[in-house]
């Protein structure tokens, strides 16, 4: 099995340590102390197609593949961790579940400004008592018709509060669908 880059992979590498050298690491102290949110930093981020690396262009990302946006991630984490998982939870969580889930209009509405950078995306795992473990997930969620009630209480809802987080992913326990099985944790 070959392991190196491809040509591809080290320009992702490449452009984001100097993104990284240049742009975070000399804001990266002053934003922790003050808690304020990059947007700044998160536009350029945009402008350079960070946000959808592995999505396809129709769905404005750069078709790319998970490797380079991993990559990305990792490089982006070495000057400021809480960049590295903004970004890991707006692309592998809430983009990647609405490209291989979503209909083509959730898509449009939601993928398509996530891929651009323009808006951001939010995951609600974490409950109290429970933690951030999903199989203790207490939220449930019951079918009504064409909808789901969802009843719970979640914590510490990663990217939530932010002016460009425009959807939530949440976790909730669902009845399960074969009769003696154990319930299941499905996301909404």
């Amino acid at each position: 099995m070959d392991f190196r880059l491809t040509e591809e992979q080290s320009m992702i590498r490449d452009t984001t340590h100097k993104f990284v050298d240049e742009v975070v690491e000399p804001q990266a102290e002053e934003l922790e102390r003050s808690g304020k949110y990059p947007y700044d930093i998160i536009n350029r981020m945009a402008d350079l197609g960070m946000m959808g690396i592995p999505f396809p262009v129709e769905y404005g990302g750069s078709g790319g593949d998970w490797v380079g946006m991993h990559i990305c991630i990792e490089e982006l984490s070495r000057g400021d961790a809480t960049l590295g998982a903004l970004l890991d939870v707006t692309t592998s969580v809430v983009a990647q579940e609405l490209y291989e889930f979503g209909t083509e209009e959730q898509k449009q509405k939601w993928l398509v400004p996530m891929a651009q950078g323009k808006e951001i995306g939010a995951f609600g795992l974490t409950e109290p008592g429970a933690g951030s473990d999903a199989g203790a997930t207490k939220t449930t969620a019951v079918p009504d018709g064409d909808e789901w009630i969802i009843n719970g209480t979640k914590q510490f809802i990663t990217n939530i509060g932010l002016d460009n987080a425009s959807l939530v992913i949440i976790t909730a326990r669902t009845k399960a669908s074969e009769a003696g099985a154990r319930d299941e944790i499905n996301t909404f």
